[in-house]
C-alpha cells in the first residue's frame, strides 16, 4: 500500500511541477511566472535548440522525399510526352514518305496512255526479297496476264498469274525475268535479266552489250518499248559494275534496279492487256 501511495504521491507531484514549468514557460512578460520561465529557460535552451534543429531536419527530410517523388512523377510524365511525341514524329515522317511516293506515282503515271490500277502487296514468297509476290487485284478489276508492275521508281517487273481477287507479279530480279531495254545516254539496245547469282543482293545482269557501245558506271537504264510487253521510257535502274570477258565478244554489267526490292509495298498495274485486246 505504502509503494502504491508513494507512488501515486510522485506522480502528482510530478504533474505538478510539469504544470507549473509550462505555466511559466507560457507567461507573459509581466507576469510573476516570468522570473521563473527566465529561469527555466536558460538551461531548457540547448534542448528546445536540439529539439528546433531535429525538427528542421525531419522537415527537410519530408521535403526532400516529397521532392523526389514528385520529380519522378514529372518525369514519368515527360517520358509520356516523349514517347508521344516520337510517335507522332514518325507518323509525319511516315505520311510525308508516302505523300512524296504518292506525288512521283502520279507524275510517272502521267506518262502512260494506258489504264492504271493501283495495288497493296498482300503475301510474297520465302526469303528477304520481292522476286515475286501477290497483290490484292485480279481479273475483276481488269488485270491481265503480262500486265507491267511499277511502282514511284521504276520498274517492278510483270504479272505472270491471274485470279479473280488477287494476282501473281514476277520481278525483274526474277531469274526467268527478261526486258528488252535501253541505255538512256547512248540509247543502244539491250536485254537485262535476272540473274541466279545476282539476285540474292537484289541486282539485275545486263546482257549482250556490243564492244563498240560506251558504257560507263552511273548510266541509266529504261525500258526501249521495242516489246509488246513493257511501255517505253520506264526506268529500271542503273550500272554499278561493267564485266569484260577476254576473248568475247560482248560483255556484260551489273545493274542497281530503281526499286528497292527489299521494301516494296505497294505497286501500280499498267493495264496493257486491256488495251491489246481493245485493239484486236
Amino acid at each position: 500500500m505504502r509503494r502504491i501511495f508513494g507512488s501515486k504521491i510522485f506522480i502528482i507531484s510530478l504533474v505538478i511541477i510539469l504544470v507549473f514549468v509550462l505555466a511559466a514557460l507560457t507567461a507573459g512578460e509581466d507576469s510573476r511566472l516570468g522570473v521563473v520561465r527566465n529561469i527555466l529557460t536558460v538551461p531548457l535552451n540547448p534542448l528546445q535548440k536540439g529539439i528546433k534543429t531535429v525538427s528542421d531536419k525531419v522537415k527537410d527530410s519530408v521535403n526532400f522525399f516529397r521532392e523526389i517523388r514528385t520529380a519522378r512523377e514529372e518525369n514519368q510524365e515527360l517520358k509520356k510526352k516523349l514517347q508521344q511525341m516520337e510517335h507522332e514524329l514518325e507518323k509525319v515522317y511516315r505520311l510525308k514518305k508516302e505523300n512524296e511516293n504518292l506525288k512521283k506515282l502520279l507524275s510517272f503515271k502521267e506518262q502512260f496512255t494506258q489504264e492504271t490500277v493501283g495495288c497493296n502487296i498482300i503475301a510474297k514468297d520465302s526469303g528477304n526479297l520481292f522476286e515475286s509476290f501477290t497483290i490484292d487485284r485480279g481479273s475483276k478489276d481488269g488485270i491481265s496476264v503480262n500486265d507491267p508492275v511499277i511502282n514511284a521508281n521504276g520498274l517492278v517487273g510483270r504479272v505472270s498469274r491471274v485470279d479473280l481477287l488477287s494476282s501473281k507479279v514476277v520481278s525483274i530480279i526474277d531469274t526467268e525475268s527478261s526486258v528488252s531495254a535501253r541505255l538512256s545516254k547512248s540509247r543502244d539496245l539491250v536485254i537485262l535479266r535476272g540473274d541466279a547469282q545476282l539476285r540474292t543482293e537484289g541486282l539485275c545482269r545486263l546482257d549482250y552489250i556490243p564492244p563498240d557501245v560506251e558504257v560507263a558506271v552511273g548510266d541509266k537504264v529504261e525500258t526501249s518499248g521495242m516489246s509488246s510487253l513493257y511501255p517505253k521510257g520506264i526506268i529500271i535502274g542503273e550500272i554499278i559494275q561493267i564485266v569484260k570477258n577476254e576473248g568475247q565478244f560482248d560483255y556484260y554489267a551489273i545493274v542497281k534496279p530503281a526499286v528497292d526490292f527489299r521494301r516494296l509495298e505497294e505497286v501500280v498495274v499498267i493495264k496493257v492487256g486491256a488495251e491489246q485486246g481493245e485493239q484486236q
